[in-house]
Order: C-alpha cells, then structure tokens, then sequence
C-alpha cells in the first residue's frame, strides 16, 4: 500500500483545571477518508476516557473553523460548525495545527500536529484498520475526572497502603498475599 494515511501527534494540554508537564500523548495513524468524529473516538480511547457523554469539538488552524457532531449540540452548535461525522481528514494539510477538546466542562485540550510526511498503515500497524488508530505513545494519563482510585470523592485522604504492600490480593502471582 502506497503512504497515503496521515500521522497524527496529539498531546494532552490540560485538563480538569491542571495544565500538563510533561504533556503525554500518542500518535495516530488516521486515513484521509476518515472523519473527524472517527478520529475523536480514537483519541478518546487512547487517552482514558471512559464516559463519553460529552461534547467534543475540533478547532482548526484558522482558528474559526469548528468541527464537531451536530446532532450532539441540539442546535446550539458554534456558529459555522462543520458536522465532524461528515468532514473527512483529507482537509488536514502536512504540518498543520488543530485543537480537539474533549468535555466543554472540564476542557480536556489537545494539541494535534498533522505529520509532514504520509505513512504506510502496512508498514506502521501490520494492518489496515477501518478507524483511525493510535502506534506510539508516551506519558501517564490522568483520570477523566481526577479521581485517585475507586469511590474517591476529590477531598479524601489516600487510602491506607496494606502492611506488606500486597496482603491484600490472593495468592495466584509470586508475592501476592503474603
């Protein structure tokens, strides 16, 4: 297959009130045909996020051009939104800069840079995927709503750590339960 998808680099700015540093992120192999809402679907995937109950919205290098799901906005999409389901990638250009931000209320923010080079998916993922898909990757990733572990309210304490670090957890690997 000759190199015609896209790299896509995107990594997490900020996010529930915290900038990022280092920032983690993954790369993308995306074809052109691919659109805009396959490409956030993805990127929602790689990064965590586990309620997608939210809108999501692209803002191009222009700065004005808005690309996102109209049916999710209700009619209260920005003025001369782009439904991402039907705006394919192919309007990215080598090199250009865009934004994706994931929950209007906690501002998940992405920088995302479109490679100045095309990829074979062959040669990068062994196969052809029928969505955009994530090769590379670096960085911790925080939790979608900040929470440290299971049933943490934001303000508690850490949990006390067991005695022997793994008392907790039976005995099925060498270590646990003792």
């Amino acid at each position: 297959m000759a190199r015609t998808w896209l790299s896509v680099r995107v990594e997490l700015v900020s996010g529930h009130g915290a900038d990022l540093w280092p920032r983690p992120g993954r790369i993308f192999a995306a074809a052109r045909t691919h659109s805009f809402t396959q490409l956030a679907s993805a990127v929602d995937r790689a990064f965590g996020r586990w309620d997608l109950a939210h809108l999501h919205l692209f803002t191009l290098s222009d700065g004005v051009t808005k690309v996102s799901p109209l049916e999710w906005w209700g009619g209260e999409a920005p003025d001369g939104t782009l439904d991402g389901s039907a705006t394919k990638l192919s309007r990215l250009q080598p090199g250009e800069q865009f934004a994706y931000v994931f929950d209007m209320g906690d501002d998940w923010a992405h920088i995302c840079t479109v490679g100045g080079q095309r990829i074979d998916p062959l040669e990068e993922l062994g196969e052809v995927p029928d969505n955009p898909v994530p090769y590379w990757g670096w960085g911790s990733l925080p939790d979608q709503y900040a929470r440290r572990w299971d049933g943490d309210d934001g303000e508690a304490r850490l949990p006390k750590r067991p005695a022997r670090g793994t008392g907790d957890l039976p005995p099925i690997l060498p270590g646990w339960g003792e």
